[in-house]
C-alpha cells in the first residue's frame, strides 16, 4: 500500500495522475484490455489503502470472468463470488452501483461462501466499485482490505474515478471496433489470462515458490521491462524467459 504524511492514502498526486495518463491513453493508442485492467488494479493497491484488488468483465452474453488481480488470494475470493453468484462484486454489477462492506462477518449470513472464503484469506473489508458508463456495466473493480473500515470518501471518489476511465476506453475501442470485434477482443483477453495462469505455474515450478510470488515476480519483471503482463507471461511459458 502506498500512503502519505497527510493520511488520506492516496499518495503522491503525481503519482495518482500518472495513472489517470496511463488510463486515458486507451482512448488515442491501441491497447491490451488485460494490461490496461492489471494497471487499473497495481495502481488501486499502490496509491489507495487497500491490501489486495481485482477486475470482474462481462463477457458478451453478460456473464463476469476474472480478467485482472494483484494476489491470489484475492483471486481466490473473486473465483468464490462467481462461482456462488453471490457476493458484493456480483451485487455491484448487477445494480451498476457501488458496494461498500466495512465488515465482512457482518454479511456472512447473506453472503456465506464470500464471508468464508474472504474470512480464510484474510479480508475485513471490501468495496466494489461499478465499470460502468450511464447506463452500461461491464464490470466491476474490487478492493480489499485485511485491517480498518471502509475506505474514506477521497478513496472511493478516486476509485470510481480510475474505474470510470478504464470503462471509457474499453467501450470507446468497443465502439470503434463494432460489437464481433469487441467479441474477439475479450476472448483475446480471456486468452491472455490464460497464458499468465500458465506462467505462473512454470514459475512457481522452476523456481520453487509459491504461486503468490510467481505471480509478483512475473508483475515486477513486466513493470521493470516495461512489456505487456502477457507479453512476459507468453515468453516464459514458450521458455523464452527464466524468471
Amino acid at each position: 500500500m502506498s500512503g502519505d504524511d497527510s493520511g488520506t492514502g492516496l499518495g503522491h498526486n503525481t503519482e495518482l495522475l500518472e495513472v489517470f495518463a496511463t488510463l486515458a491513453d486507451t482512448l488515442i493508442d491501441d491497447y491490451d484490455v488485460v494490461d490496461l485492467l492489471q494497471t487499473l488494479v497495481d495502481a488501486s493497491v499502490d496509491l489507495l489503502d487497500v491490501d489486495a484488488s481485482g477486475i470482474l468483465l462481462a463477457d458478451q452474453h453478460g456473464d463476469l470472468d476474472l480478467i485482472a488481480s494483484t494476489s491470489e488470494s484475492s483471486r481466490l475470493v473473486e473465483l468464490i463470488q462467481l462461482s456462488a453468484d453471490e457476493g458484493p462484486c456480483i451485487e455491484s454489477f448487477r445494480g451498476g452501483i457501488a458496494v461498500a462492506v466495512p465488515d465482512i462477518a457482518a454479511v456472512a449470513a447473506q453472503w456465506p461462501r464470500f464471508a468464508e472464503a474472504a474470512a480464510e484469506a484474510g479480508f475485513t473489508s471490501v468495496y466494489a466499485v461499478p465499470l460502468r458508463l450511464r447506463r452500461t456495466t461491464i464490470g466491476t473493480l474490487n478492493l480489499f482490505r485485511t485491517a480498518g473500515e471502509d475506505l474514506d470518501e477521497l478513496e472511493t471518489r478516486a476509485a470510481q474515478a480510475m474505474a470510470d476511465v478504464a470503462t471509457i476506453g474499453i467501450l470507446h475501442e468497443r465502439t470503434l471496433r463494432a460489437s464481433d470485434a469487441a467479441r474477439d477482443q475479450l476472448e483475446r483477453a480471456l486468452q491472455s489470462r490464460v497464458i499468465i495462469e500458465q506462467a505462473k505455474g512454470v514459475v512457481a515450478y522452476t523456481a520453487s515458490i509459491s504461486v503468490e510470488d510467481a505471480f509478483e515476480r512475473l508483475r515486477k519483471h513486466a513493470r521493470g521491462a516495461r512489456r505487456p503482463l502477457v507479453d512476459v507471461a507468453r515468453d516464459v511459458v514458450e521458455l523464452r524467459l527464466e524468471l
